[in-house]
């Protein structure tokens, strides 16, 4: 049922007069977009087969213990599996979710708990995984750090895995038999990579957010998704005619013919789009009168380099490695980042990877940081701040990307410059982290690049003696806008303020480009501007020699290149 103090900020009543004559209500439910695509099906509510958890008493508490160690190694067999074919869909990276509930299964704490609710209440190994799971989830959900809350999820799926292990149930959803919009409290990440991919076009949730696990898979397997909503949809809506704008984020139920009509001349236009773009793969980004700029792409992990390729990018201007971070729940080993950053290098065989160092802090934390609670985090610690006042972190990372620039062309980027004195001292580590090496006899790119964001107003005002310090500028308008406007980027009430457009944030581009090639070095672009093809030619007129933008977006920036004839004025 439709919560009633949830339904009123998700859930809004359209009514209208169906073709029989009758007064019919459409539903419009607001979320979260995960994925940037249309579906229109009918709708299915997503029902979980009965885990008949009860809770009964027992003589032996020492067997129920037995019994949920058996079971637990069962479970850590299944999620063996999920990984397996998770890596097939979506990645290794992508897939390490599973790993990370197989070690979530040794976890002491959760051990300890389920082992001592057995022993002291003598009870059944099913209740005592059960009540750890609600006891666990209540005190993740109680704080109002997002990453915890993101994780009551995992913690949900991987103590149904135990009991179904218990109850040697096989499965524990009810499939619809033809193609259809999921509709679901919240999916597990588990539930999610076993959804079938032919019969699901789409799914919406009441909870979740766009950086669960499960939205994460859900974007890379390219299903249209919002989660988020706050509503629980009610059975009558089962069976009804839905649609997903995964660009809006908004879900719509027995849509009235006008919005029907709209949204499948979108979903029409998109797919012609689709077809429009993909003849520009192969194609070269140049202008009609031969002006050529370096189109890339911007990732979170390995596991976006299936899009990378699919949609022709020329490079990754930009690889985010904090989303490595904050998908652990410890500092990631050197190894395991080393074998993400040598599957992307070695997979654009030969085109350039920019690995940016880690850009921890402000809306992107990882809890084992500990970081210190700020007024203002956009301000305070983070990124470069944190790498040179932590450098044996630094060092690590640092090391990971060295090894992997053996096996293809890469570059290293710092993140929130503001001083010279910044690109000296991370230079420096750098350097000690290649004589480290060279003494290892550990192999890498000696002439390794290396590069720092312009992302504050200092950097571009000082971005003719930073210059002199670095192989080349990537220009994140994100964080520039928002500083140079005294905007918070994330605010909604700010919105009619909000104007990356703003002529004083195109002057600091303009002035950091021409202060990058009068020094000799190449600028690009890797913010969300380097995607609004209102601005492509304007970029190009400054000289801009990179546009780094996400996946999707590399064929429609590149048509528009392709379009433009720089010698007209």
């Amino acid at each position: 049922m439709i919560r009633a103090s949830q339904a009123a900020k998700a859930l809004k009543t359209d009514l209208y007069t169906s073709s029989n004559g009758g007064i019919t209500h459409m539903l419009i439910i607001k979320g979260k977009s995960v994925s940037g695509h249309i579906a229109i099906g009918p709708l299915y509510l997503f029902r979980r087969k009965d885990l008949n958890v009860t809770r009964t008493t027992t003589e032996n508490p020492e067997l129920e213990i037995e019994r949920f160690h058996t079971a637990q190694k069962a479970a850590a067999e299944h999620l063996k599996k999920l990984y397996e074919e998770a890596v097939i869909h979506v990645g290794k990276d992508n897939a390490a979710i599973f790993e990370i509930h197989r070690a979530m299964l040794q976890d002491p704490d959760y051990l300890e708990s389920i082992e001592g609710i057995i022993r002291t209440q003598k009870v059944n190994a099913e209740y005592a995984v059960s009540q750890t799971s609600k006891n666990f989830s209540h005190i993740f959900s109680s704080g109002k750090d997002s990453y915890m809350q993101a994780r009551v999820t995992d913690m949900i799926d991987i103590s149904n895995t135990i009991i179904q292990c218990l109850n040697s149930r096989a499965d524990l959803m009810d499939e619809s038999g033809s193609s259809c919009i999921i509709a679901a409290d919240d999916l597990a990440p588990s539930e999610t990579v076993q959804l079938n991919k032919d019969k699901v076009i789409g799914f919406v949730t009441a909870g979740g957010n766009p950086s669960s696990h499960t939205a994460i898979l859900a974007r890379t397997l390219g299903i249209p998704a919002v989660v988020g909503t706050g509503a629980e949809i009610e059975d009558s809506c089962d069976g009804k005619l839905a649609v997903i704008d995964g660009f809006t984020g908004t879900v719509y139920i027995d849509p009235d013919p006008e919005t029907l009509s709209r949204m499948k001349a979108r979903q029409e236009e998109e797919e012609k789009l689709h077809d429009l773009l993909s003849k520009l793969r192969g194609l070269p980004s140049q202008t009609l009168d031969g002006t050529s700029v370096e189109l890339a792409a911007n990732i979170s992990n390995a596991g976006d380099i299936a899009a990378v390729m699919r949609n022709d990018a020329e490079g990754i201007g930009l690889f985010r490695s904090e989303f490595i971070y904050m998908g652990s729940d410890r500092y990631p080993a050197e190894d395991t980042q080393f074998e993400s950053y040598k599957l992307a290098v070695e997979t654009m065989a030969g085109k350039r990877v920019i690995i940016r160092t880690l850009d921890i802090g402000a809306d992107k934390q990882a809890p084992y940081f500990e970081l210190d609670k700020e007024e203002n985090p956009a301000m305070g610690m983070r990124a470069i701040r944190i790498c040179l006042t932590r450098p044996e972190i630094f060092k690590v990372q640092l090391r990971a990307i060295l090894r992997a620039s053996a096996f293809g062309k890469t570059a290293i980027m710092f993140p929130m410059i503001t001083s010279v004195w910044e690109v000296w001292k991370a230079k420096e580590i750098l350097e000690e982290v290649k004589s480290s090496l060279d003494r290892e006899k550990i192999p890498f790119d000696h002439h390794i690049e290396t590069g720092i964001m312009v992302e504050t107003p200092a950097a571009a005002l000082i971005s003719d003696k930073l210059a002199k310090e670095v192989d080349f500028f990537s220009i994140g308008t994100n964080d520039l806008s928002q500083y140079t406007l005294a905007i918070d980027r994330s605010s909604p009430h700010l919105d009619s303020f909000f104007n990356p457009h703003h002529p004083a944030v195109l002057k600091l581009i303009r002035m950091t480009v021409e202060n990058a090639h009068q020094a000799g070095i190449w600028a690009g672009i890797c913010g969300e501007l380097a995607a609004d093809t209102e601005l492509t030619e304007t970029f190009l007129r400054m000289g801009v020699d990179e546009l780094s933008v996400s996946p999707s977006s590399i064929l429609p920036v590149r048509q528009k290149i392709r379009s433009l004839d720089l010698k007209k004025s």
